[in-house]
């Protein structure tokens, strides 16, 4: 996911989405430790759009004078 869609997206759609990535990631992990998947680099790019939503979040609670 690029950053622009990220920055597009709600504060509320963008927590929402950030847990069902987290999960997504989980299930990768295990899928890929019982057998190998067929692209691993889409575990990279998971990671990737976790920290990028992660970023945008602390981001927005800095612009907001919020602590996180």
């Amino acid at each position: 996911m690029k950053s622009q869609v990220i920055r597009e997206m709600s504060t509320q759609e963008l927590t929402e989405r950030l847990a069902e990535e987290q999960k997504q990631l989980v299930k990768m992990k295990l899928n890929h430790a019982v057998s190998p998947l067929e692209n691993p680099n889409k575990i990279k790019e998971n990671r990737k759009t976790i920290a990028r939503m992660l970023t945008e979040l602390r981001r927005r609670a800095m612009t907001s004078g919020q602590a996180v």
